[in-house]
């Protein structure tokens, strides 16, 4: 009985707290890009990555052939800024997370939806830095395509 006072003036004076966890901080991150997405908002979209990233994407030519397509950060988020809010959502869900000190890598299957329809779908490969106690995406990979996504 004394225990269960204890932890009821604990909870009462605000004196326990859900930490965070790493893995947390890691999808706070990620989270935040998406957000911006969803929200329009380019400066927040551009907060979660580090000033100088690599963003790529597989695409394929008229023939077939894979392609990689590099984007920058200032493309992406200038699209975004200009997008209305809502128009650019893609729904998470985060398959695996490896941490290993100041390095993240994240493995998220995804679907895209444009203006409240169903774009595409694929996998996002994230790999994020620890700098000044934050973390920060550094490279972002995706793979896209329009059938076998559920």
């Amino acid at each position: 009985m004394k225990y269960f006072f204890t932890v009821l003036i604990l909870l009462a004076t605000g004196h326990v707290s859900s930490a965070q966890t790493t893995e947390d901080s890691v999808k706070a991150t990620i989270n935040n890009l998406f957000k911006g997405m969803i929200e329009s908002d380019s400066a927040l979209l551009k907060s979660a990555f580090t000033e100088n990233p690599v963003m790529q994407g597989f695409g394929r030519n008229k023939e077939g052939k894979t392609l990689i397509e590099t984007e920058s950060i200032e493309e992406f988020a200038s699209f975004i800024g200009k997008e209305p809010k809502g128009a650019a959502e893609e729904r998470i869900k985060y398959d695996v997370i490896r941490i290993d000190g100041p390095l993240a890598m994240v493995w998220a299957s995804y679907e895209f939806y444009y203006k409240g329809k169903f774009s595409h779908c694929g996998v996002d490969a994230f790999m994020l830095v620890r700098l000044n106690h934050e973390w920060k995406i550094q490279y972002l990979i995706d793979t896209r395509r329009r059938s076998g996504c559920k």
